[in-house]
């Protein structure tokens, strides 16, 4: 009877316990960087229906849930879902359909890849992109004579590795209607001996891609699909795309509503888009994994191909200022137009001249709005007086990986006075009280260690220079990691649901091999995803990779 009065007791008891709540997700044995306000680290959280429900210890939330899936990350670091504050996810895909050309170290290298792609694709309009002449031996533009010869009947267009000149031969001149006599304003057809070379700078660079062979549908989702697979591998949850047209902005709509995609996007209008006054009469688009709220503008060129507007001649090319793509009227009728419409305005700006010019435009249009987080993406070469207009509504977006590709010639191009101003990052930061990170893949790799390392160790992946490149401009890493996650969600105006793992944002994270938090310097670039998690779901696994 002893015996049954006791079974009795426990049943009794454990019938009046109240029932675990149900959890879809436990993740455990982790050091968790939580990035909430006081910069708190944890070893487990629960998700549930895609959310992060609470943050704790591993044994009190195994007691207090009743979890049907459980993540063991084996005493690895987990960081909020990285965001890439400023990248071309579309362009990226679209690369991979074409010739690669980044890294190459000569011209020569270039015109074997070339060749090689054309025996394999036998393309009726070959494409390629990534070259750089400031890599090579001989650091000066090519010229379309080789080109020719190789390819006389057929079409050649190589992009440069930042997007703002192209060498093309000359049946895609004849193709575009590009002459000698060609005259665009925002750029320039670079001439030899009277004739077009070849190279196009900025503008003129349009005539031929209208002449390009249109993308279908299949290619566009291909090329999405494989860029959206190189990102998630890479621990990016969320990508700002620098510059799109209605066209692609609801294919990636459409992608993501069939679940066909995973990673989240901040979309950017193009400016130069056909339907930019029809999408911002549309208002705001949100979903779960897509803001359209922003207009992408370019203000003037690149600082490699001296297509960077400064306010005085450049110090290797004397009486060459650059060019602005949007001149200073242009900037404040956009301006004005994209603020009736409660948009964001996001401005390429790399030289001095372009940075006050938005900066200028920026304050006239803003005059009474006092949260509208418009950004100026590159803040690349900035006057020292003007660094202190930077602020939480004129945000500086930035890619560190820049600093530490364009310091070999960046002095070069503007002299040791103006670089003062140049790659700011702690000047900006200090001024504006945030700043966020991207690197413009892919004018750079999509590796979001490289931008922590060059943010926090101002080096390249080589370790150089020794002592890093003007350390008084570095970050720490725990601003670095700001940098990547809330800092960039609140320039998207999403702090309240990313950025951060708090209670009630998307569990989207990424588990780490290693501490990036504590671990030397030089090891960080070796850092390695494991895992990246969006929505609670796992869309990357190294272990499913292999």
């Amino acid at each position: 009877m002893k015996h049954l009065a006791l079974l009795l007791c426990i049943l009794a008891t454990i019938s009046c316990a109240p029932d675990k709540t149900s959890a879809d997700l436990l993740v455990k044995n982790a050091t968790i960087y939580t990035v909430n306000a006081t910069f708190d680290t944890a070893n487990a959280f629960v998700v549930k229906d895609g959310k992060i429900l609470e943050i704790g210890k591993k044994p009190e939330l195994e007691l207090k849930y009743k979890i049907r899936e459980t993540y063991d990350a084996k005493g690895q670091t987990i960081v909020p879902g990285l965001i890439d504050a400023h990248a071309h996810l579309y362009n990226l895909g679209v690369t991979k359909q074409q010739v690669d050309l980044v890294g190459t170290t000569s011209f020569d290298e270039v015109l074997e890849r070339v060749i090689a792609f054309q025996k394999e694709k036998n393309s009726a309009f070959i494409l390629g992109r990534g070259w750089d002449q400031n890599d090579w031996d001989i650091k000066q533009f090519p010229n379309k004579e080789a080109l020719d010869s190789l390819f006389p009947d057929t079409p050649v267009a190589l992009t440069r590795i930042d997007g703002h000149a192209l060498l093309v031969n000359t049946k895609a001149l004849e193709l575009a209607g590009i002459t000698s006599e060609t005259k665009i304003d925002g750029g320039e057809v670079i001439l030899e001996n009277g004739e077009p070379s070849g190279i196009l700078v900025d503008t003129p660079m349009k005539l031929v891609y209208d002449v390009v062979p249109k993308r279908t549908h299949e290619f566009n989702t291909t090329a999405l699909k494989d860029a959206e697979a190189l990102c998630v591998a890479m621990g990016l949850t969320t990508v700002n795309d620098a510059g799109l047209g209605k066209k692609i902005i609801e294919l990636i709509n459409e992608l993501q509503e069939n679940e066909e995609m995973d990673l989240r996007v901040y979309a950017m209008i193009s400016s130069g888009a056909p339907d930019l006054d029809t999408m911002l009469k549309s208002g705001i688009l949100k979903t779960d994994r897509l803001n359209v709220r922003s207009v992408k503008v370019y203000a003037d060129g690149a600082l490699g191909s001296r297509g960077a507007a400064m306010r005085a001649p450049y110090s290797d090319q004397p009486g060459h200022f650059g060019a602005m793509i949007t001149p200073m009227e242009g900037l404040d009728s956009l301006a004005r137009k994209i603020a009736a419409a409660n948009f964001q305005m996001n401005t390429h700006a790399i030289g001095d001249s372009a940075n006050v010019s938005v900066i200028r435009a920026y304050e006239k249009a803003l005059k009474g709005k006092n949260d509208a987080r418009w950004k100026i993406e590159h803040a690349q070469i900035v006057s020292q007086e003007d660094l202190n207009k930077f602020s939480r509504n004129i945000i500086p977006s930035v890619q560190p990986t820049h600093a530490t590709s364009d310091m070999y010639w960046a002095e070069d191009r503007v002299g040791p006075d103006r670089i003062k101003g140049g790659y700011a990052y702690r000047t900006l930061l200090d001024h504006a009280g945030i700043i966020v990170l991207g690197t413009d893949f892919p004018v750079e790799a999509v590796n979001p260690m490289h931008t922590f390392y060059s943010a926090v160790a101002r080096k390249d992946l080589k370790n150089f220079p020794e002592g890093g490149y003007r350390m008084e401009e570095a970050l720490t890493r725990e601003e670095a990691l700001k940098g990547m996650t809330i800092w960039a969600a609140f320039s998207n105006f999403e702090e309240n649901e990313k950025g951060s793992i708090e209670p009630g944002k998307f569990a989207d994270f990424v588990v780490l091999d290693r501490d990036i938090m504590t671990i030397p310097e030089d090891s960080i670039p070796k850092t390695k995803v494991q895992a990246t998690f969006i929505n609670g779901k796992k869309v990357y696994s190294v272990t499913e990779e292999k």
